[in-house]
């Protein structure tokens, strides 16, 4: 029997670094959110014992190295149910080393999946709990929706639901390395931090533009000059009509909010012409 799951992108409504932790990792606190762009995840149970995954991208690992076979193996481990023969299929479409947590969010739809076939009774939490093992943006990838995420991204408080708006997501021809830009956070020396409290306040009222002004990420402090498209992107987006305008992750990924649906289209296309890898979206709500 095939299964198929979709994996969500998300976005970093707001990205703040509270200091460095004693296991290495750092405290942070950030707003997520979870847009339409997925990849698809397919997976079939085979006779034959053991784990085979494929991938339409040729670069990608595709064995332990990949997450969503550390994903599979995770499960089983906790589990303790017997491993079937599996067979995992990603179809690409969030762009790879982007900031939006596409390779998590794949391990976390294969969770979702070996949930679905083979334990419908765990409960999300600890399917949560299973994603914290594989990788720190899992868990929040196993709920996706708006949700605040504390620690190392694995403490998941849910929130009201982003007011209806729609998203133009620009990657520029770059990656960004996060472990490069954590050694060069200084949580001192940060200028500005997310006014998150007010965020949290802005959702429950239902304020789109209060949400819009809030939105910050503190990587941009410390990013690079080489990586100088990141804000020449945040100008256009300003210029064709964003609310405001953002960095995800650790970049160099970029998105606008839009209240109205034809300006996000209209700036969505104009990007495209200059950067292929911009999508229109909209947000989502909870998977699980």
């Amino acid at each position: 029997m095939v299964h198929t799951e979709k994996a969500y992108a998300k976005l970093n409504l707001s990205l703040d670094i509270l200091g460095r932790r004693s296991d290495g990792f750092h405290d942070m606190r950030m707003v997520m959110q979870s847009i339409d762009l997925a990849d698809t995840i397919t997976i079939s149970v085979q006779q034959e014992p053991g784990l085979c995954l494929t991938a339409d991208l040729p670069f990608l690992p595709k064995g332990s190295g990949n997450i969503a076979a550390k994903a599979a193996a995770r499960f089983f481990e906790q589990t303790r149910l017997p491993v079937p023969g599996l067979a995992i299929d990603i179809q690409k479409r969030i762009p790879v080393c982007a900031g939006m947590a596409g390779g998590s969010s794949d391990g976390a739809a294969v969770l979702r999946l070996l949930r679905r076939i083979c334990s419908p009774e765990l409960s999300r939490e600890r399917l949560e709990e299973i994603g914290a093992l594989t990788g720190s943006d899992v868990p929040y990838c196993v709920r996706g929706g708006t949700v605040l995420a504390e620690g190392r991204g694995e403490r998941l408080t849910d929130l009201p639901d982003l007011p209806c708006c729609w998203l133009v997501v620009c990657k520029p021809p770059c990656s960004v390395s996060t472990p490069e830009l954590f050694a060069l956070v200084r949580i001192k020396r940060l200028r500005f931090h997310p006014r998150t409290d007010e965020m949290l306040s802005a959702l429950e009222r239902g304020d789109l533009e209060g949400v819009a002004r809030r939105l910050y990420n503190v990587f941009e402090d410390v990013l690079p000059r080489r990586y100088s498209q990141v804000f020449e992107i945040k100008s256009r987006l300003l210029e064709l009509g964003a609310m405001a305008a953002s960095m995800t992750g650790s970049g160099p990924t970029v998105f606008g909010l839009f209240r109205d649906k034809g300006a996000a289209e209209n700036a969505a296309e104009a990007l495209s012409i200059v950067f292929p890898s911009t999508f229109f979206c909209a947000p989502t709500e909870r998977t699980v």
